[in-house]
């Protein structure tokens, strides 16, 4: 499921932005579909702009009926009455997206017999400081099982002490949820912590779901910004 929302806070209509002749949106539906690791891929929208887009090149799309805060209640919605066991959500501006990363989140539900696990997510070491200290970077930390302790906007772990080595890492919004654990997701409300950090990762830590991190060293680009919709043109070629 690629959730997808015309009105971006930080790059509005970022998703139809032009990316070597198609729109981001485009580029990260046929990523998606390119790694072979679905039965389905759909595009979860309430625009019709990025329905029409993807549409007319024969993808899937799904339109929201309500209005959502975040990409995995609109995923929630479009999932609630499908017979699925595992629901991957990619985020719309992410068309590096790379499917040995993916397999990796895939796997772990395959080796969670006890179904322990409430959902996965994919984390890459950075040691960048402006990047470690930039509030659109989403950072992570974990115990030494590699399940989420905190993930925030702000530098985690804070370097009071600079003599101690820490691994940074940073959060790529990409998940695998149980269906249950977005289920739930949609139906507990928002509480402080994630409305604070307006990070949705955190409702579910607030409530107490596991969530397991995966570390990859595929960085990728999203596009936030102009200045990442440049990147991604010039890594394009």
């Amino acid at each position: 499921m690629i959730p997808a929302r015309y009105q971006a806070s930080r790059f509005p209509a970022k998703l139809m932005q032009d990316l070597h002749g198609k729109p981001v949106i485009v580029r990260t539906y046929e990523a998606a579909l390119k790694t072979g690791l679905f039965d389905e891929v759909f595009v979860v929208t309430d625009s019709d702009i990025i329905a029409k887009a993807v549409s007319n090149i024969g993808g899937q799309v799904l339109m929201s009926k309500e209005e959502h805060e975040s990409g995995s209640d609109r995923i929630a919605e479009a999932v609630e009455d499908m017979d699925v066991d595992i629901v991957i959500n990619v985020q719309g501006d992410e068309p590096f997206i790379d499917a040995e990363s993916l397999a990796k989140i895939i796997e772990v539900f395959k080796k969670d017999e006890n179904q322990e696990i409430d959902l996965a997510s994919l984390m890459t070491p950075i040691t960048d400081w402006n990047e470690i200290s930039n509030p659109n970077t989403v950072k992570v930390i974990v115990n030494n099982q590699n399940f989420a302790l905190y993930f925030s906007r702000s530098p985690i772990p804070y370097p009071r002490d600079e003599k101690v080595e820490a691994v940074y890492y940073k959060h790529k919004g990409i998940y695998a949820f149980r269906k249950r654990a977005l289920m739930d997701f949609k139906r507990l409300p928002m509480l402080p912590l994630e409305a604070k950090e307006k990070i949705e990762a955190i409702r579910f830590l607030e409530y107490g779901k596991k969530i397991k991190m995966v570390e990859t060293h595929v960085t990728g680009i999203e596009i936030d910004t102009p200045e990442d919709l440049e990147r991604a043109q010039k890594a394009w070629k």
